[in-house]
Order: structure tokens, then C-alpha cells, then sequence
């Protein structure tokens, strides 16, 4: 989850400090034809390109059982979806269904844009992980079934490791063999431009927040942001004496040229990334033999970050019934294999899990599994979390780039965000 990922970084959202104001969305008209048909033209909106195949194939199947219906649907890349759907939710606009995320889903709902899913047909909510469930309820409302979960893991490319002469990773791998790695690499195989670790730091899911945790740190515990304790400031520093240290590019340098292209273009022998990744490392590696999957590292203890997404219902949809339907069609435990067997998604129905790890039979896919079951933590979350992301956003990069000390960048982060944590 994506994820929430990504699915993974929240560069783009809701305001700072500004909560979605508009009254509740109206009922809509019941799409439901007299004759009991399911009818109506529904709009859905998502963020991946990666999933695209599996979502018309969704559709496909969908419209055959529901010929009446018709579907739409409406790609906006994540770094402009939350600004296009609060754009969409002021102007009383919203798709019929959209994908939603754990930070944005308490925001979104308890403020009436959004349909509870109580009554859905055929749903059996024990079918998926508890902590998923939960995070899409408010209020003893359910408002999505979770479609898939994301964890963390190492990818590496072995050819690289085998040009440099260093060991591949193992299960018990520590922060020090992983530094010490990253940063062999990057020195032996610097004429050819090659870094150790190129990872996505726009966004925590992918780097920071693992660290933080692994470290014995949090992001935000009881109401209160964990950034100003030592541990939290420790897993910051991880990634600061990476970049200082030349192991990994510069953060201009990978917002120029992303972690995950660098990666495929085999200029970094690692990178730290979700399930979400895998259909398009399948797709784009130049030769996916050269590359496998490690567990992320061990700090002071284990940590992933979890995180999952869902597709939810707007409150003012004018075709409902459509849109539930369509909602419990993906709910289906037969939905979820087709992602898995596509390898596009880590699913939440139980028991499938391990179509998706097969996907992908050369790559150590249970690295995602035991991350899970082992050693997940929560992707971070409160009402309002846009708001302090949005300062994660504004100060760590001062702090991941060496332009002012990290533990100071770390307090005025904490500072920041239990004032806006107070107001919510």
C-alpha cells in the first residue's frame, strides 16, 4: 500500500492547515433500474500506470455481469492526484469511485465525501488483514475493503555486487553491512557511475520511516510526533551520511533521475522499495536473473513500513448502486488473484498471497510476506496527516542534504507538527 506508496510518498495533497470545508455530498439518485438491473456510467479514478492492465480487465469482467453499466476510468499521477481530487471535492465533483490511502481516509470521510460500505453484498470483512479493515474505518463505519498491502524491501542487482566484489545481502544483514556495501560499491564502480543506493526520499514510506523505526524511533505515537527523540533523529541521520558519504546520489540529482529508473538503468546496485514496484522491475530490468530481493536491514531492531490501499464511493455519486457493486466486485477473492497472478499488487484477501509471491519466481518475493507477518509497522497516520507531511516535506531535505544539522531539522519537525496535531 501502496503505500499507502504507492504508492509510496505523499509529495502532493490537501493545503497545509486546510481541512476539506464542504457540507456532506447529497445522496444521488439509486442506480438501480426498475427491473432490479444494475445501470449507470461510472467514473474511477486511480494513480498507477502499472495497474491499469488488471483494473480493464476488472472492468471487462464486471460489464459482462452488468451490461447496463459502463465505466470510465481516469489516470492522474500521484504527485497531482490529492490536488486534483480536492480540486474535485470543493467543486462538488468527485469520481463515482476513487482510490483512497490511509492518510487521507479519515479526512475524506469525516468530512462526507464518502459512501459507507456497511451493506455492501457478498463482503465478509474477516476476509482481510484486521489492521487494514481498521484503517479504513471512522467511526464504526467501514468506507473501503482493502484491495491490496504494501511492505519494504531491499531490491539488488547481483551483476553490480558481483563487479565490485562484494558479498550479496543476507536474512541478518545489519545498517552497518548495508552501509558499508552501499558504499564499496559506489567507490569501486564510480567511473562507470554507478551508486550503491539510489531510494526514493520524497516521501517516507520508502526510506525514512523504516529507518526511523528500525532505529526505535516513530513517526507519531498518542497524538505526538516522535521526530526530536535521539532514536528518530538516529534513522534520519541513516540516510544523511549515505548522500554525504557518496554512496547515494544527491537528492537533486534523483529528482532529476528517479531511484527506480536509476535502478532499471543499472546506475544503483540497490534500492529500497514496495510491492508495488515489482510489475514494473519485471517489465523494465534490463534482465530480471540479475536482480533478487533482501530484507531490509536490521538497526536496533526490524522494521517495514505497511501500508495498503482501497477504492472507495463518493458520497454524492448519482449512480450508488453501480458503484457498490463494482466495489463488492473487487472485493472478490477471484479480483484479488488476477492482481496476484499479474504480479501488479500485493492482495488483502487472505490466503492469496502467495499468487503474488509466485509471480515472480526468480526473486526472493517472501522478503514482502515476512516483512509483514514479522516485523510491519503502521503507516503513520492522523486526521489531518497532510498537514504534517507537508512539513516533512518543506524541512527533511535540509537535513538528508547536509544544509543544517539533522537533529535540529528533527525538533522544529516535531515542533511543527504536535501544533498542528493539537488542532485536529
Amino acid at each position: 500500500m501502496r503505500t499507502i506508496s504507492r504508492r509510496t510518498a505523499l509529495a502532493s495533497g490537501l493545503a497545509t492547515g486546510v481541512a476539506l470545508t464542504l457540507a456532506a455530498c447529497g445522496g444521488g439518485e439509486d442506480s438501480g433500474g426498475s427491473d432490479g438491473k444494475i445501470t449507470g456510467n461510472l467514473t474511477f479514478s486511480f494513480w498507477d500506470q502499472n495497474q491499469k492492465v488488471a483494473i480493464d480487465q476488472h472492468i471487462a469482467e464486471f460489464v459482462k455481469l452488468h451490461p447496463e453499466v459502463s465505466i470510465t476510468t481516469s489516470i492522474t499521477p500521484y504527485a497531482q492526484y490529492w490536488t486534483k481530487l480536492q480540486t474535485q471535492a470543493e467543486g462538488d465533483n468527485l469520481p463515482d469511485l476513487f482510490w483512497m490511502n490511509g492518510p487521507h481516509i479519515e479526512l475524506y470521510a469525516s468530512n462526507g465525501m464518502l459512501e459507507p460500505l456497511d451493506d455492501l453484498a457478498d463482503v465478509s470483512w474477516d476476509n482481510y488483514p484486521q489492521a487494514l479493515v481498521d484503517l479504513y474505518t471512522v467511526e464504526d463505519k467501514h468506507y473501503g475493503v482493502p484491495k491490496d498491502y504494501d511492505t519494504v524491501a531491499v531490491f539488488y542487482n547481483k551483476k553490480l555486487f558481483d563487479a565490485a566484489g562484494v558479498a550479496y545481502p543476507q536474512e541478518d544483514w545489519t545498517w552497518e553491512d548495508f552501509t558499508t556495501t552501499a558504499n564499496t560499491i559506489s567507490t569501486a564502480l564510480k567511473d562507470d557511475g554507478v551508486y550503491g543506493v539510489a531510494t526514493g526520499l520524497a516521501g517516507g514510506q520508502e526510506g525514512w520511516y523504516n529507518t526511523v523505526h528500525q532505529a526505535g524511533g516513530f513517526i507519531i505515537e498518542d497524538g505526538k510526533s516522535g521526530y526530536d527523540h535521539d532514536a528518530s533523529i538516529k534513522g534520519i541521520e541513516f540516510w544523511k551520511e549515505l548522500i554525504a558519504s557518496g554512496a547515494s546520489p544527491s537528492l537533486e540529482a534523483m529528482a532529476d533521475t528517479k531511484p527506480n529508473v536509476m535502478f532499471e538503468s543499472e546506475k544503483a546496485a540497490m534500492t529500497w522499495s514496495g510491492t508495488w514496484i515489482v510489475s514494473e522491475f519485471a517489465e523494465k530490468l534490463p534482465n530480471k536473473d540479475h536482480v533478487d530481493i533482501a530484507p531490509l536491514p536490521k538497526g536496533e531492531q526490524r522494521a517495514s513500513v505497511i501500508h495498503g490501499l482501497t477504492t472507495v464511493v463518493a458520497a454524492g455519486s448519482e449512480n450508488k448502486a453501480a458503484a457498490k457493486a463494482f466495489v463488492s466486485f473487487l472485493a472478490q477473492k477471484e479480483q484479488h488473484l488476477r492482481e496476484a497472478e499479474l504480479g501488479i499488487a500485493n492482495p488483502a484477501f487472505n490466503g492469496t498471497q502467495e499468487t503474488f509471491q509466485d509471480s515472480q519466481p526468480q526473486w526472493n518475493m517472501k522478503a514482502f510476506a515476512e516483512a509483514a507477518t514479522d516485523y510491519a509497522v503502521p503507516y503513520p497516520v492522523s486526521r489531518n496527516t497532510q498537514v504534517w507531511n507537508d512539513f516533512e516535506e518543506q524541512l527533511l531535505p535540509e537535513a538528508f542534504s547536509g544544509k543544517r544539522d539533522v537533529s535540529e531539522v528533527c525538533k522544529e519537525l516535531a515542533a511543527k507538527m504536535n501544533e498542528a496535531l493539537q488542532s485536529e
